[in-house]
Formats: C-alpha cells, structure tokens, sequence
C-alpha cells in the first residue's frame, strides 16, 4: 500500500474507533491472561494514538492491521483490529514478546 493509503487506512480505523470498539472472544481471552492484563483503556489509546505495524489487506476476517502503542510505563501494546460498519472490530491485543520482534516492536526479527 502507498504511504497515503496507508493514511486513509488509519483515518479510517479511528473514525470507527471513535463510534464503538468490538472486543472479539479471542481479544478478551488474551487481554485477561495473568501475564498481560490489558486494560480496554489501552486498547483503546493503542488504536486512537498508536502507529500501524503491518496491513493485513487480505485478510478473512477483512482488512486489518496490527498497531501499537506504549501506555502506562512505556509498556508496548499490539492490537489487531478490523474497521466495520458501525464500529472497530478488536481481533487481539498482546504484549509484543522480545524474542520476536526488535526493541522497536514494529520489526520482526529474522528467524
């Protein structure tokens, strides 16, 4: 995708955000693992502030994409969201483990 596509994306995503977040099954399972503990406030801040990752355009579920933030502590967040209709589709939401993605957390390392 073009960088301005990419941007009609975004746009696209918090405009659905701003009416209504989705939190799918899978989201809410992995949010509330002991070890992650992901408050929908972070989610929330992640696809309102955060950056676009990568761009899943063919995706089953539609097109998607993953986005992070930092929140709270500079703690790194991953969503994968979806824009609808009437409202953003939250697919998961992590936190990025180190040992596969760079200190950046929007490289993937190489295996």
């Amino acid at each position: 995708m073009t960088e301005n596509e990419q941007q009609k994306f975004l746009e696209l995503v918090r405009e659905k955000a701003a009416l209504k977040l989705l939190f799918l099954p899978h989201a809410v399972r992995q949010m509330n693992r002991p070890d992650r503990m992901i408050t929908p406030s972070e989610v929330r801040k992640t696809v309102l502030d955060g950056v676009i990752v990568e761009e899943y355009p063919e995706d089953v579920r539609g097109h998607s994409c993953l986005m992070l933030e930092f929140c709270e502590g500079g703690r790194p967040v991953h969503v994968v969201c979806a824009p609808k209709d009437d409202y953003l589709a939250i697919i998961t939401a992590y936190i990025p483990d180190g040992e596969r993605w760079e200190d950046d957390y929007k490289t993937r390392k190489k295996p």
